[in-house]
């Protein structure tokens, strides 16, 4: 990634994303960075991690999206995640516009439990936008 890139990704903040995901891909207690783009995609769509990493979804699109688990495609004894705070996946689909966040905008969460999680995006799933997290 040249400079005007980075720059046009948001600067410093951009530069201390790529550099967290670049430096722990899928290390225990580090940070990965998933991007959300203009495709409607999650890049990387799968990521493997460590259990006590933190995944970052990042939004580098011009559009607002979500990050919402479905919740009965993670693990049984795991915390459900939605960007948006909800509790539950019903919560997140009955109000989108609280788990949207903007371009710019990231979301975090730490998996703490091994196991596959499966996610989308309210708003795009119907364009498939779709991600996996494995932990180990």
């Amino acid at each position: 990634m040249n400079r005007r890139q980075l720059l046009r990704l948001g600067g410093a903040t951009a530069l201390a994303t790529l550099s967290a995901g670049c430096s722990s891909a899928g290390g225990s207690g580090g940070t990965r960075r998933v991007s959300m783009n203009d495709s409607f995609e999650f890049d990387p769509k799968r990521v493997t991690v460590s259990a006590g990493t933190t995944v970052r979804w990042v939004n580098d699109s011009s559009v607002g999206h979500t990050v919402t688990a479905y919740e009965d495609e993670i693990p049984a004894d795991a915390a459900y995640f939605a960007s948006g705070g909800f509790d539950t996946e019903r919560a997140a689909r009955n109000d989108v516009t609280g788990g949207l966040f903007g371009p710019g905008e990231t979301y975090d969460h730490t998996f703490e439990v091994p196991g596959t999680y499966e996610y989308y995006c309210i708003p795009h799933e119907s364009s498939e936008m779709v991600g996996t997290v494995v932990v180990e």
